[in-house]
């Protein structure tokens, strides 16, 4: 399992519902809190580790001696939006680019936990802009389609420089088509089964 970048097509796939949480859910997210703080991140979703599922995990202390600060947000779905705030934020997804994205300042947010139980949070500041960012994620959308039309022409440069590493990569056949993956992401959603798309 790795990070994976732009323009991989997990990034933009619609996730689907986990349906059920199980020794293997437990260990692919184990593994993900492990690569989030390898590198550096706060914040982690599924569909990043070519996981077309609706999860993700989130630590903001991005500490792993911190551990109980560590939460996981199954089949998340934020219920109400408050306010609005700009905030700068990158992606493990795209690292190296920041920028300032409007977000709701407060959010409620309903998913299951990693038991299986029922959560439902307020959540304000650095929390809400997490899990704004994330559930945006295991939608499709990244950060920098939230963007202004002169903050986003400022990181173009920068996003077609992803794009032509990732193509390369493809080429020399160290990475699928994006047909191959899109295959083995609508696979995995149907067959619910935690086998990473191709890098």
């Amino acid at each position: 399992m790795q990070i994976v970048y732009h323009p991989h097509p997990a990034l933009t796939w619609k996730s689907s519902d986990v349906t059920r949480i199980d020794p293997q859910l437990r260990a692919v997210v184990r593994e993900m809190f492990g690569l989030m703080y390898e590198a550096k991140g706060i914040g982690l979703a599924a569909n990043q580790v070519g996981l077309p599922f609706r999860f993700f995990i989130v630590n903001l202390t991005g500490d792993p001696e911190e551990t109980d600060e560590e939460l996981v947000f199954i089949n998340p779905v934020i219920r109400k939006r408050k306010g609005a705030e700009f905030g700068e934020e990158g992606c493990l997804s795209v690292p190296g680019i920041y920028a300032e994205v409007q977000r709701a300042e407060e959010v409620v947010i309903e998913a299951f936990d990693l038991e299986g139980q029922p959560i439902q949070a307020t959540l304000d500041d650095l929390a809400a802009r997490v899990v704004q960012h994330e559930t945006d994620h295991l939608d499709g959308v990244m950060f920098t389609e939230r963007l202004s039309e002169s903050l986003r022409r400022e990181v173009d440069g920068k996003l077609a420089e992803f794009e032509h590493r990732f193509r390369q990569a493809q080429e020399a056949g160290e990475i699928a088509s994006d047909e191959e993956i899109r295959r083995q992401l609508d696979e995995m959603s149907r067959t619910g089964q935690f086998e990473p798309a191709s890098k």
